[in-house]
Order: C-alpha cells, then sequence, then structure tokens
C-alpha cells in the first residue's frame, strides 16, 4: 500500500456539453460520498457546470475520475485548474 499525501490541493473543473438539467449535480454529490473531499457543485449561467474539490490527491483523482466515467456522455469538454487547499469547506454540496 503506498503512502498517502498530507497535502491538499484545490482542483477546479468547468465541465461543459449537455451538463445542465441532467442529474450532473447530484450524480456528482452523490460521487462524492465515496471520496474524502469537500467543495461543491453549481451551474453557471454560461450553461457549464463548475465543481470546486479539496483534498488530497488521490481523493481528487479519483472522485474526478469517476465524475467523468459516469457522466462522459454529457461532457463535450472538462477544464482542470490545480492549487493548494484554502480548506474553506466542511462538506461537499450543490450551491445554487
Amino acid at each position: 500500500m503506498g503512502a498517502v499525501s498530507l497535502i491538499l490541493q484545490r482542483r477546479q473543473v468547468l465541465y461543459s456539453g449537455h451538463v445542465q438539467g441532467v442529474g450532473f449535480r447530484y450524480t456528482t454529490r452523490s460521487i462524492s460520498r465515496n471520496y474524502e473531499i469537500t467543495g461543491f457543485v453549481r451551474n453557471l449561467p454560461d450553461g457549464s457546470v463548475e465543481v470546486v474539490a479539496e483534498g488530497s490527491p488521490e481523493q481528487l483523482d479519483g472522485f474526478l475520475d469517476e465524475v467523468s466515467d459516469r457522466l462522459s456522455g454529457r461532457i463535450r469538454e472538462e477544464k482542470c485548474d490545480r492549487r493548494p487547499a484554502e480548506q474553506q469547506f466542511a462538506n461537499f454540496g450543490i450551491r445554487y
């Protein structure tokens, strides 16, 4: 078993395609429950969906891979920005 990184990261991912009105946010929140992450998912006015998640790199990779796999038929493009975690979230939820 490999060492788990103690350095927390933040990932901001913008998903475009047919991602609003199809349960994207609810599926993402459901997936998040399987990982030790915090943050949020929300619809943006331009029709895209934003996910901001914080956790260990391993947990973030697993979470975002599962989101991409489960929702691949809806996603046309995803852009991911990585930076240090700000630790401002208590859990992972949907923002409106």
